[in-house]
């Protein structure tokens, strides 16, 4: 039995709170309303021996995996509880276990199995609630998970894409990094030293090089607190909706950078409104849950400034076109899917097109950023080559006249 802290206001509008032990959140949901209360929250209370350092989350994968196997329990013909059941009992992940267990709860107590999952909004986003609840609507609960799962595929592919594609430069700029502070910390200090025991004139590119190492090593203390502060207060700036919006519009502006941001962003549009409309779910609840599920801040803004003049009646594809963030070409497939009725196909050929160029743009900025690493790599090296040597030249010539 677990700890739970609760808010509830009683039927002469007291506000109470307190804590219950139950076997879940939802169980003690149920107690309070049987109490005759209106339940404002219920949370898990851990006692200071079951905090965890590290918060465990459900991975995009697990919620695939967990889409996919409801999806092939309920087309057998298995009553959701006893799937249910089975995934608790097969389940490795403690934080999906306990979910589940809590959906399990909430069914037996009445609940729909959308309510149910939409009391675990860190798990399952707004989307994938809609979706399942325009399915049970329709009775084609099985075959909307299945159609999720493979959404979640799809997301977690393009994921794994971008970041392998970006595994090589980031390896390549840590060791030019690494470089960088072994010569400037180890290397070049033995050189001065060695240089003003013939105390000879340098040249200027040694001259130059020397007064960055002593720069470095001399005020590496301050140079190192500012570094910590600029990390620190980059990610608590990060932390706030406005850090982040700035982020990614900074991002979007970048070369190359921008171009994979916006196809990844528009994909995912695509390809989450699409599904929804197929489902059955209506367009401003669509709408509202795509939004909710971007990416990038930028377009999620947009797109609810979208969808409020679509809800005053000025369509779909005249809002979009005017955020300014959708190509021509993804407008023109928008307008002819709103004008012809199939705008649900349109915004699947959309998504299947974007994700083509989402790849083919990756490999693009991988290729761009491979050879400038390199070519700064080859920079650095080479100038600190060129100073060393002429340095040693020259000594030599002096020490000879």
């Amino acid at each position: 039995m677990a700890r739970y802290k609760y808010q509830a206001v009683d039927p002469s509008g007291n506000r109470l709170s307190g804590v219950l032990e139950g076997t879940s959140a939802v169980a003690v949901r149920n107690d309070l309303l049987s109490q005759q209360l209106r339940v404002l929250k219920v949370s898990e209370r851990k006692r200071f021996t079951q905090i965890e350092i590290t918060t465990e989350k459900i991975k995009p994968a697990d919620l695939m995996n967990f889409s996919r196997q409801m999806a092939a329990f309920l087309r057998a013909g298995i009553p959701i509880l006893d799937a249910l059941d089975a995934l608790i009992e097969d389940s490795d992940n403690k934080v999906l276990r306990r979910v589940l267990t809590d959906i399990s709860d909430a069914l037996r107590s009445g609940s729909t199995f959308a309510d149910a999952i939409a009391q675990h909004t860190k798990v399952f986003p707004n989307y994938y609630v809609g979706i399942v609840q325009s399915a049970e609507l329709t009775g084609n609960l099985d075959e909307v998970l299945e159609q999720l799962s493979r959404y979640l595929e799809r997301d977690l592919e393009t994921s794994r894409t971008l970041k392998s594609a970006l595994v090589y430069p980031m390896v390549i700029m840590v060791l030019a990094i690494v470089t960088v502070v072994i010569l400037v910390a180890w290397v070049l200090p033995r050189f001065k030293t060695f240089f003003e025991s013939f105390d000879a004139k340098l040249p200027l590119a040694t001259r130059i090089l020397l007064s960055i190492a002593d720069f470095f090593t001399t005020w590496w203390p301050v140079i190192l607190g500012v570094l910590v502060v600029a990390v620190v207060g980059g990610f608590l700036i990060l932390r706030t909706e406005g850090g982040k919006y700035r982020r990614d519009k900074l991002l979007l502006k970048l070369p190359a950078v921008g171009d994979v941001m916006q196809c990844a962003a528009i994909e995912r549009f695509c390809r989450i409104l699409a599904s929804m409309l197929r489902a059955g779910v209506p367009i401003p609840e669509a709408m509202a849950a795509t939004a909710d599920a971007a990416n990038n801040r930028v377009y999620r803004k947009a797109l609810f400034t979208a969808r409020e003049a679509m809800v005053r009646g000025d369509g779909l594809a005249r809002p979009l076109s005017d955020t300014g963030l959708f190509p021509a070409a993804a407008n023109q497939m928008f307008k002819v899917g709103e004008n012809s009725g199939t705008l649900d196909r349109q915004l699947d050929t959309a998504a299947r097109y974007y994700e083509s160029e989402l790849g083919y743009k990756v490999k693009r900025l991988t290729t761009l950023f491979e050879p400038a690493v390199i070519v700064f790599m080859g920079l650095i090296v080479g100038f600190v080559a060129i100073a060393l040597v002429s340095a040693m030249y020259g000594i030599y010539n002096q020490v000879n006249i």
